[in-house]
Formats: structure tokens, sequence, C-alpha cells
């Protein structure tokens, strides 16, 4: 029914480049916890507000000492979470995007069950997952670990404020002090922070340090073929990012050993979304802009001559004024992915259509718009 259902909406998978990508007919994206993944939601952007009002709250005490008069005020952060996921919502009306606001598993490799309400089967294409991971309480370790515990995750979820000491709370913390500690110690209690110190603990006992669970075990992964790390329930994913399914793919946080961090999911889903090369009995390589009217050849290698092999094509879009900076160039050739990345150097650098006629490969191009023959036929 679908070119592609994306499992999970989280920063690897919500880029604008999904929706205006022309393979992609038709997208589904099914997330059941909040959109814009663990970065928006409970991540980094709550968690940095979090930050900038604890700075802010010194600021304002700071500020009376300068003379200003500053009434008690209380902090809303719950907003901006939600404007956040609010903008997603908008660019999926704006790309025909489908969003499914529930959880749903798999199948087989084509198949995703329970998705709507009625029990509507959906069949995709391909499938993309990137589910998100939650903080694991060590319960086995600690007694009360789940009735008394939180995660860092949970404060922005609470119903009262989080006792933080600079949103004008008086957390305890226990610790065991070193000597470099101090005069961050120092500053900290200077500020109201509490320490217990010279605590003595009645025996050594080996707790689990926190620890991120993945959520896959809903997904019914395994019945399709896709392997998972038995100690951690995450994808085996290779070297290459490929897994044991061929069209299904795995993002960054749910893959084994992958970096959990949100600049390298969004940089996996731009990639595998907009493949860097394609490879073709004749290479294309490219970069930049495509234009119809530009300077452009057809050649044919030396070597290619005694063995009547195809001639192959160049083209350089430039600015038609000015110095004629190079906005794209495109041809096919041999061994055009190396040669392609060379000039990417280039174009980046923003190099301009004289630097390309010292070289054999470009030396001589013809105008489009001239209508002429583009045909190379000296050496």
């Amino acid at each position: 029914d679908y070119d592609l259902f994306v499992i999970g909406g989280g920063s690897g998978l919500f880029q604008r480049r999904w929706c205006l990508n022309p393979m992609i007919k038709s997208l589904v994206l099914q997330d059941d916890w909040g959109i814009g993944g663990t970065c928006v939601t409970v991540g980094c952007i709550p968690k940095k507000l979090m930050h900038q009002a604890a700075l802010l709250g010194t600021a304002v005490k700071d500020a009376q000492k300068y003379g200003w008069q500053i009434p008690r005020c209380s902090h809303s952060l719950t907003s901006s979470p939600v404007v956040f996921a609010w903008c997603h919502h908008v660019v999926f009306f704006d790309r025909n995007v489908k969003y499914l606001n529930i959880k749903g598993s798999l199948v087989d490799e084509h198949t995703v069950k329970g998705l709507t309400r009625t029990g509507k089967e959906v069949i995709p294409h391909y499938y993309v997952c990137c589910v998100y991971l939650l903080f694991l309480l060590p319960v086995l370790y600690i007694h009360g670990a789940i009735q008394h515990g939180i995660t860092s995750d949970v404060i922005f979820w609470l119903k009262e404020v989080p006792r933080f000491k600079n949103l004008n709370f008086s957390p305890l913390v226990l610790c065991v002090l070193q000597q470099m500690a101090g005069l961050v110690t120092d500053y900290m209690e200077a500020y109201g922070t509490k320490f217990s110190r010279r605590s003595v603990p009645k025996r050594p006992d080996k707790l689990s340090s926190g620890a991120l669970a993945s959520e896959t075990k809903s997904l019914n992964l395994e019945k399709v073929g896709v392997k998972l790390s038995k100690e951690s329930g995450k994808i085996i994913v290779a070297a290459d990012e490929s897994i044991s399914v061929p069209n299904i793919y795995a993002f960054v946080d749910i893959g084994e050993c992958c970096p959990e961090l949100t600049p390298t999911a969004v940089k996996t889903g731009k990639l595998l979304q907009t493949r860097p090369m394609m490879f073709t009995p004749l290479e294309y390589g490219c970069v930049g802009l495509s234009e119809e009217e530009v300077y452009h050849a057809f050649y044919k290698l030396l070597e290619f001559t005694v063995a009547e092999r195809c001639q192959h094509y160049i083209k350089v879009v430039c600015e038609r004024d000015g110095g004629q900076r190079i906005l794209g160039l495109h041809f096919t050739s041999s061994n055009a992915g190396e040669v392609t990345q060379g000039f990417a150097m280039g174009f980046q650098c923003g190099a301009t259509l004289t630097y390309l006629t010292h070289l054999e490969l470009t030396k001589v191009y013809v105008s489009k718009r001239s209508g002429l023959d583009a045909t190379v036929t000296g050496c």
C-alpha cells in the first residue's frame, strides 16, 4: 500500500528530505510515543531548556544585587517540546505524510499488523526502523527501584516541579568526595546544595548502572528474520549499516554498537534516502545543480577508441554572468564516482569555468544554448 513505512518518529527519520524525495510516492510514519523522538520530547531540547532555566534562576538572583526588584516567579517548560512536535505535524500535512499515533508490529517482511483501530493491515515496500531507547531501571539489583526511582526522562512528566537546586529546591546528594571534586562541591554548597559527607555504607553491594533498553520486543522483528542482540535487544547492524532483512533499515540508537547521538541519526537518515552514489554499467557522477542551459560535450576516452566503446558525456552548469562560477557538474564516464569527488572539492571552493580549461577532460565544450554539435572530434 505504501512505498515506505517508518516505525518511530525520531531525529533520524524526521527530515524534510524524506517528504520531498520523488522516489517515495507514499510514506507512513507510525509512532505512539511522541513525534521528534528522544531529542525533542525528553532529550536534548527539554534538558537544555531545564539547564537554561537553572542559569536564568541564578541570573535573577544576581540581578537583585544590581538593584533589580524581581517578584517570585514560577516556570513552565512543557510548552516548547509541544511546539516542536506541532511543527513536525505541520510538515507532515504539507507533504502528505500519513501519521499514525498507534503501535504496530511486523507480520512478515512486507506487512504491518494492528496499525489502525479497525485492524487494517498496511503493506509497504520498505521499512525503516528507528524506535527509541528507554532508560532501564536496575530492578534486579535495587529493591524498590520501580516504586521509588525515576530516570532523567521522567522528570518532564512529573505532576510536581522537579526538585533541582537552581529551581529553588534543596536536593540532597550522597557522595564520596575526591580531592579535585572539592572545587565543584564548594561552589554547589555555596548555592545551597546539601552533601552527605563521611557516609559509611553498611555493606558493599554491586549495583547496576543506569542503562537504556531498546523498544524492539513488540515489533515482532525476529519473526521476519531480523537478528537481535541477546544482551541489549538491539538490531544487529553490519559495518555498512545493512541488516539481515534487505528491505528493513535500522537507525543509530536501535542498532547494536551504533552511536546514540541525534546528529548521527540525522545524518544517517539523510544518507539513506538521498544516496551519495549509484552503480551503473556506465558510471554517472554529479555535484551541485542540474540545468538544461549548460556547457556540454560528448567525448570518447582514448582507451575506448580501440575497443569502440560508447561515447561519454559531460555538462557543466555555470552562472551566465561574471566569472561563470560553477553551480553543478554532471558526467558519465569510467570511474565517475571517484572523479566526481575531486570536482566536488573544487565546487565547494567556488571554482569557475576557467578552472576547467586546462583539464583534458573539459577543455573542449559547447554551450547547449548555441545548438551546435557537442561531439568532440579532435584529440
